[in-house]
């Protein structure tokens, strides 16, 4: 399937995206994951390992553009939640009045 990713076109197969990745070693995904396999990849290494570009030549929204259209399972990863602010967790005030 040809894709164009950082104004560059790039023939890519799902065939081929496994076999790039397949000794790699998944970074820990903080944001958009593609699964390959059995692992879960960010798809900006994905992106930087078929294409050869650097990553901050292209968004991490192309690169789940052309890995679904491969036929790949993207996913956002969970986000931890905020505290609130001025929630202290460290002091209780055990006082009844």
């Amino acid at each position: 399937m040809r894709c164009v990713i950082a104004r560059y076109p790039f023939d890519l197969s799902k065939a081929g995206v496994e076999m790039s990745m397949e000794n790699i070693r998944p970074e820990p995904v903080t944001r958009e994951g593609v699964v390959i396999g059995e692992r879960v990849y960010p798809v900006k290494q994905v992106g930087v390992v078929i294409t050869g570009q650097d990553p901050r030549d292209f968004t991490a929204a192309e690169m789940v553009r052309a890995l679904v259209r491969l036929g790949f399972t993207c996913r956002t990863a969970p986000q931890r939640p905020s505290p609130m602010p001025g929630l202290s967790y460290g002091s209780v005030d055990r006082s009844l009045g």
